[in-house]
């Protein structure tokens, strides 16, 4: 059922528990540019729409809203502190590095699609030794689109030599959601990660608690 498959996950808060440096990150930026600090609940639902939006929403909540020029100068200060603590207190999820070995010992092509910039991902999936597992590793710039637009689920199986039919994307928030409907492609919500509400509410076609519940939840949606 797997072999072949093209099983594309989102990054951060369905693979990797990333919230703690991004919110430290997002502070950083904050305070540099004579800001209070926020709390995480804040910041943590926008994380699958990058950093310019989890920047917005901080600033929001302090009752601030910056000019584009603006927002853009603080996004490149986020990713160059970003950059240089990536991996501070990120951690994958329990269960991912078994999961991952258990699809690719059945044969499924595995990709990522996040709204992270492409080299910023690389260099988180690098350091904790996931690059290996994956045919495709696509960020927000990768391509012309970036999710919720569903060219960057449709690029991304293409950039891993696999096809649409076959195809199952793993996320955490609307984003992912709204990609993968949006490119007809069965969507597994996770319902620990990082999403602006329960996973539940956004219908998808599984939900799993835990990575130990992934294979059989892709066989599920797969053969349905």
């Amino acid at each position: 059922m797997l072999r072949g498959a093209t099983i594309l996950f989102d990054l951060d808060g369905t693979m990797i528990d990333t919230a703690p440096d991004l919110v430290h990150a997002t502070n950083h930026t904050l305070v540099r540019n004579g800001m209070a600090r926020v709390e995480t609940r804040i910041i943590q639902p926008a994380v699958g729409f990058g950093a310019r939006a989890m920047i917005s929403a901080a600033m929001a909540s302090l009752g601030r809203e910056a000019p584009e020029d603006e927002l853009t100068r603080m996004t490149e200060e986020f990713t160059a502190y970003y950059a240089e603590n990536i991996l501070v207190d990120s951690r994958p999820f329990p269960g991912l590095r078994e999961a991952m070995d258990g699809l690719r010992g059945e044969g499924a092509r595995l990709a990522v699609c996040t709204n992270k910039r492409e080299a910023l991902a690389r260099k988180l999936l690098s350091a904790l030794a996931f690059d290996g597992y994956f045919h495709a590793i696509a960020g927000r710039d990768t391509f012309p689109k970036c999710k919720p637009d569903p060219a960057h689920v449709l690029d991304t199986i293409r950039m891993a030599g696999g096809e649409e039919t076959r195809a199952v994307m793993i996320g955490d928030s609307s984003a992912d959601l709204l990609s993968a409907q949006g490119a007809s492609v069965p969507f597994i919500g996770v319902s620990f990660g990082y999403g602006e509400k329960p996973i539940q509410v956004l219908k998808p076609d599984a939900v799993i608690d835990s990575f130990a519940e992934l294979i059989p939840a892709l066989r599920g949606v797969l053969a349905a």
